[in-house]
């Protein structure tokens, strides 16, 4: 039995390796958010080549027979509620940083009722399409970006939902006079760096969704 406790004590972490694994899973959330956006930006570049390809071959004169659009309403209002979103917790990122943890999280819980309802017009656009999937090159690529867009929206909104599940669940145990914004504590310094990655998150799928909608509906 001495001889478990001392190998035990031996494993025992110092300061300093706590220290450098703190530091470590901050720079993880950081470096991982934004490596998140690089891979969907190669996504939607695969995306953009396939729209422009076939967009200037026009095989046949079949790339927007008619020109048919998608519902331009429906898609403006899924646009519109991802801005929507990404601006709300851009000002729930700035409160938060200032020590206002409040504006954060009703921000959060608007910006999350944003992406339900930008979820919900994009799939409801999908039963109102004037085209079917694949009949032309527009339609093709139409349905690629929804199917890329929806994946983005859904991954936004698990993001969210866990900072504010985080939050709260961190709130609670923190000391009295100590906020989330302030607090030293480890699972404090990690929230805050998970928070801004999951802000440039929001702010990359907003202006996806603006540069996607003018291709779409506007040219």
């Amino acid at each position: 039995m001495t001889d478990i406790a001392h190998k035990g004590s031996q494993m025992t972490s110092t300061p300093e390796e706590d220290e450098y694994e703190l530091r470590a899973a901050v720079s993880a959330y950081w470096s991982g958010g934004r490596l998140l956006i690089g891979m969907y930006t190669f996504f939607l570049a695969s995306l953009a080549f396939a729209y422009f390809f076939l967009r200037s071959t026009n095989s046949g004169q079949l790339w927007r027979p008619g020109h048919i659009t998608a519902p331009t309403a429906l898609g403006a209002a899924v646009v519109a509620f991802t801005t929507t979103a990404a601006i709300l917790v851009v000002y729930g990122q700035r409160g938060f940083r200032t020590g206002n943890v409040a504006d954060w999280k009703v921000a959060g819980w608007t910006s999350l009722m944003s992406l339900l309802l930008a979820v919900g017009f994009q799939v409801y656009e999908l039963s109102q399409l004037p085209f079917f999937p694949g009949a032309n090159g527009y339609a093709s690529t139409f349905i690629g970006w929804v199917v890329m867009n929806l994946i983005m929206l859904f991954g936004a909104l698990y993001w969210v939902e866990t900072l504010l599940a985080t939050s709260i669940r961190i709130s609670g145990a923190l000391p009295e006079g100590e906020t989330l914004a302030t607090s030293q504590s480890p699972r404090a310094q990690k929230l805050r760096a998970n928070i801004e990655s999951g802000t440039a998150f929001c702010q990359f799928i907003a202006a996806a969704g603006v540069l996607f909608w003018v291709l779409f509906y506007q040219i």
